[in-house]
């Protein structure tokens, strides 16, 4: 068993990348461990000597700092380990075709800026608050996203949470009051789902057909049940005076599209 070890001066991504990529051709037969944030020889020192060098090791590294990643192969070297810098050769060559120095920036692909934090506040935003019983996330969302079930709410806020928008969706059910909460907050911070209620009950009675042994009284799929849900969405849109998409065969791409446009 080999283990590759992805070594990078920022978060690893692209030194796990390309040591997945490595692996891959080896089904089985590689551990892969990520080593992030190796930005000091002390860190290069406490890394290398955790290595055991009685057992099958090799360093893939994407450490840019010229010092630092010097001193990584200069240990390497000494104990024995198999290393390679798959970023050096590539911007060697850039180096040499611009006759520009590199900046030598740890972390400069991933951008780790304001703009990364705000995804990852957004992305842990929406999924503290999917579904949930817990509307205090509604005066702090951008956006929050109301409709019956199935209309592609979960997916749409996932998606709005990768562009740095803190979605939060609310499923309009008739015999669950609506959070007051909703209708403390613009109605321009929210997004009315509605769906043809043909294609609706399709989507519903294959989700049906996956849970072998259901109830057959259960309404979820039922024509009668699904009418009236999607009036009683359409009067809480009504009463919010929100901006009503149709989602009938819209991709989660155009339907996002809409709404980050509406709401700048």
């Amino acid at each position: 068993m080999l283990t590759l070890y992805a070594v990078s001066d920022s978060i690893g991504e692209t030194a796990e990348l390309v040591a997945r990529s490595v692996a891959s051709q080896f089904p089985g037969s590689v551990i892969i461990k990520r080593m992030p944030y190796i930005k000091t020889a002390d860190d290069v020192n406490k890394f290398i000597n955790k290595i055991d060098t009685n057992s099958k090791a090799m360093v893939i590294s994407t450490i840019i700092m010229i010092d630092v990643k010097e001193f990584l192969v200069q240990r390497c070297v000494e104990k024995g380990i198999f290393v390679s810098n798959v970023l050096g050769p590539g911007i060697g060559l850039a180096s040499k075709l611009l006759d520009k120095q590199p900046e030598y920036i740890p972390g400069a692909i991933w951008n780790m800026d304001n703009e990364y934090y705000k995804r990852i506040e957004a992305m842990e935003f929406a999924i503290h608050y999917d579904d949930s019983q817990d509307y205090n996330g509604i005066v702090h969302a951008d956006v929050v996203l109301i409709g019956v079930s199935r209309t592609s709410k979960t997916p749409l806020c996932m998606y709005l949470a990768n562009k740095g928008i803190k979605a939060i969706n609310l499923p309009l059910v008739p015999e669950v009051p609506v959070p007051e909460e909703l209708y403390n907050i613009p109605g321009r911070r929210i997004i009315g789902l509605t769906i043809n209620p043909f294609e609706l009950i399709e989507i519903r009675k294959h989700r049906m057909d996956k849970f072998n042994g259901l109830n057959s009284g259960f309404q979820y799929a039922n024509d009668a049940r699904i009418l009236d849900e999607l009036d009683y969405a359409e009067k809480i849109m009504k009463k919010t005076r929100c901006l009503i998409i149709d989602v009938t065969k819209r991709a989660i791409e155009d339907t996002a599209l809409i709404i980050m446009k509406s709401i700048k």
